[in-house]
């Protein structure tokens, strides 16, 4: 027989986790703009890209 749903208890559980996950974000955001000293993560815009070899004629 299946158990009776709590779906009070599931949600409050929910909500807690998604609480927890999103202050957690907001403290590592906090983190790097406090930090100037960290480096920004290199992303494909600002890598420094190897122009391609010109073809030989």
């Amino acid at each position: 027989m299946p158990r009776k749903p709590n779906y009070d208890f599931e949600r409050r559980e929910r909500d807690k986790a998604k609480a927890a996950k999103k202050e957690e974000r907001a403290k590592a955001k906090s983190e790097r703009a406090a930090d100037p000293s960290a480096q920004p993560a290199e992303t494909a815009e600002t890598a420094d890209v190897a122009e391609p070899a010109q073809p030989e004629t």
